[in-house]
């Protein structure tokens, strides 16, 4: 069985000026130094990206954009393009945030054409997934999760993935204090796994980093990693403090 290298990534959000975002990334790569088994991912505002990816150079610490448009460019006023995130020194970007789901309208089908732009420019996309409250209630997580997979990763191949990363997250456990148990996430992961495999095969199945993300912090990590399908963490508020978020990335003790 193929060994996925975790992934510990950090979501900063609409949080931190330049300033402010050059500070914590430049103390979080003296804290990961020597952090050679996981991969480091900090995805800070738009503004922070270039400024952020120069603090970092030479480190163990990538960069990754929050959201991207699907347009390399044209007459789009306020969006940021594929190219223009990878040239500002980002390896990830983020696709699909419940958020942006949320407030600003992403569907299944932008994701999708947002991945596609994300692939075309050697970028390693984090497509995220997640059931609300609600759904979750109606037990309907499952049905929710096949249609974003599904459609999300509509018209693509395996021959086309190999570098994709997907991020459940429990939309009622964003931002709440509330985390999935680890076994609840471990069931999830494994039902996204098996949906990989039927649509793709088992060595994309196997090969596809599946993050957990939802109020993630030092004290539950270690639990959630112990799961076999939790391959790292997409960590929203406990990412903005660089102590925090090392002790995140140090979960094995190392």
């Amino acid at each position: 069985m193929e060994m996925r290298t975790p992934l510990i990534a950090g979501n900063w959000k609409m949080h931190k000026t330049v300033e402010e975002a050059v500070q914590v990334a430049r103390q979080l790569v003296g804290l990961v130094r020597g952090v050679t088994e996981v991969e480091v991912m900090i995805a800070p505002p738009y503004m922070a990206l270039y400024p952020v990816s120069d603090a970092v150079k030479g480190s163990n610490v990538e960069v990754g954009a929050q959201n991207l448009f699907w347009e390399k460019e044209g007459a789009y006023t306020g969006e940021i393009s594929a190219p223009m995130i990878r040239t500002a020194g980002c390896r990830y970007g983020i696709i699909g945030h419940s958020e942006r789901r949320q407030y600003f309208g992403e569907t299944d089908e932008t994701v999708n054409k947002r991945l596609k732009a994300a692939l075309q420019e050697k970028l390693i996309p984090v497509m995220c997934v997640g059931e609300s409250e609600e759904e979750r209630e109606r037990k309907e997580t499952f049905s929710v999760l096949d249609k974003q997979v599904k459609d999300g990763l509509k018209d693509l191949f395996s021959d086309d993935l190999g570098s994709l990363v997907i991020a459940y997250e429990p939309v009622w456990a964003i931002g709440t204090g509330k985390t999935a148990t680890s076994k609840q996430a471990q069931e999830v992961h494994l039902f996204l796994r098996s949906l990989l495999e039927k649509s793709f095969g088992n060595v994309l199945a196997q090969k596809v980093r599946i993050l957990y993300g939802g109020s993630v912090k030092p004290a539950n990590i270690s639990e959630l990693m112990g799961m076999p399908d939790l391959d790292g963490a997409l960590v929203g508020g406990a990412s903005l403090d660089a102590e925090t978020f090392s002790e995140i990335v140090r979960y094995n003790g190392r």
